[in-house]
């Protein structure tokens, strides 16, 4: 059956988008607004992960408190987090539910209390997100790895820092909401049982007086490839490497993702087999293709013991650079099916696909239909993805080690 997309853009510049799924009882809304940790002031890193949490201590006449009773008692599971460019809002919910939730969303965006009384605990719960990273460094590892990677500030850690967070006040908060929260920039999306005239009715009522503000990306700042070290007495050495690749909205996109799968897509890849399985050098290793709307990179990482890091990362490496030698039928066949199944069991997902529909719109102004996605992979050959590794081959790394002593890394930069 094909599949049922919805575009409509308000006066005020919100765009809205929808995905029906006759056959599920749900339905899943995304709501992303062009107020994300690139667009933190320097010297307020972590503006927007404080904003983020302090939107739900209270909107419209309901305390936090009564908000996440509201919430709770139409069945909602909501989340939110920090990215780049956005703050992103998710909620699913029974179909028949989505008009109320909805409506209290209209709260969260356009008149949250953010009062004085809420504005602290929010702040510490970000210094303990920030604080928790030191709990788990594979994390923290490749947060690391992305500041050094993206043009700054596009890859900057969310939480800022300790210091940056510390000094921050209500007021600079509520400047940075003030700023950045505008209709025209946002996405709401929404995939499920749903009414799409209903909705849209809905949402322009709701949504339609909210104001649209000039946005103004990020100026970026490129950074050079190299090593960093950070000591660290532990009984772990974690090493993570990160170079250059195609953005999504790239022609070569799809031959990118097959030469992620191939090297670390399931159990049967090549990091897996060759650093693992093989040799035993790492319980963990894998590569992650990551995309922000111009900068892409793929991303790996290999957490090992100290005395065997040299060899982790000099098997890693080889790995990496032989791709390009050539790839096997049988590898390419596992690398469709994984990446297909991937698809089938996201599109069966209504959060999944209001998530997918926001990410379409950002990275390429058009919705994608899974069949579009599987027809896409099943035409990549070996002959585009070696194509495609030609021109973008692992090399010009950002290395990032964290453990009790460094590693030779040359080989890194053909030295």
């Amino acid at each position: 059956m094909a599949e049922k997309f919805f575009i409509k853009e308000l006066p005020n510049g919100l765009t809205l988008l929808g995905q029906q799924m006759e056959h599920v009882a749900s339905a899943a809304m995304t709501f992303v607004v062009p107020a994300g940790s690139a667009h933190d002031h320097s010297e307020a890193a972590g503006s927007a992960a404080v904003a983020c949490e302090w939107v739900l201590r209270g909107a419209g006449d309901r305390s936090t408190r009564q908000l996440n009773e509201a919430l709770d008692s139409l069945g909602c599971q909501h989340d939110e987090n920090v990215q780049s460019e956005h703050l992103a809002f998710s909620a699913a919910q029974l179909g028949r539910n989505l008009a109320d939730v909805l409506a209290i969303y209209a709260d969260i965006i356009l008149r949250p209390r953010l009062e004085d009384a809420t504005f602290e605990p929010c702040r510490e719960l970000t210094l303990q997100d920030l604080s928790s990273l030191e709990d788990e460094p594979a994390r923290k590892c490749m947060l690391m790895l992305r500041e050094k990677f993206y043009p700054y500030p596009l890859g900057r850690c969310v939480y800022g820092t300790a210091e940056s967070l510390r000094a921050l006040t209500a007021q600079t908060v509520r400047k940075h909401l003030a700023a950045h929260f505008s209709a025209r920039g946002s996405i709401l999306s929404i995939a499920g049982n749903i009414d799409w005239n209903a909705f849209c009715d809905l949402a322009e009522t709701f949504f339609g007086p909210w104001p649209s503000r000039p946005q103004k990306p990020p100026k970026a700042v490129p950074n050079a490839p190299g090593v960093t070290h950070e000591k660290k007495e532990s009984a772990q050495t974690h090493i993570a490497l990160a170079y250059r690749t195609v953005p999504i909205s790239d022609r070569r996109y799809y031959a990118a993702r097959m030469a992620e799968t191939v090297l670390s897509g399931g159990m049967s890849s090549r990091l897996f087999t060759e650093v693992r399985e093989k040799r035993g050098l790492a319980y963990h290793v894998s590569t992650r293709y990551h995309s922000l709307k111009k900068h892409a990179g793929l991303f790996t990482y290999a957490g090992t013991r100290p005395d065997v890091a040299q060899q982790t990362f000099d098997v890693t490496l080889h790995e990496l650079r032989r791709l390009v030698e050539g790839i096997e039928p049988d590898e390419m066949d596992r690398a469709r099916t994984q990446l297909k199944s991937a698809l089938v069991m996201q599109g069966e997902s209504t959060p999944s696909r209001s998530s997918a529909l926001a990410g379409d719109w950002y990275h390429l102004r058009r919705l994608r239909s899974l069949q579009e996605l599987s027809d896409a992979i099943d035409k990549v050959t070996v002959d585009e993805v070696l194509g495609y590794l030609r021109e973008f081959p692992p090399e010009d790394f950002t290395v990032l080690v964290v453990g009790p002593e460094n590693i030779d890394t040359h080989q890194a930069y053909g030295a």
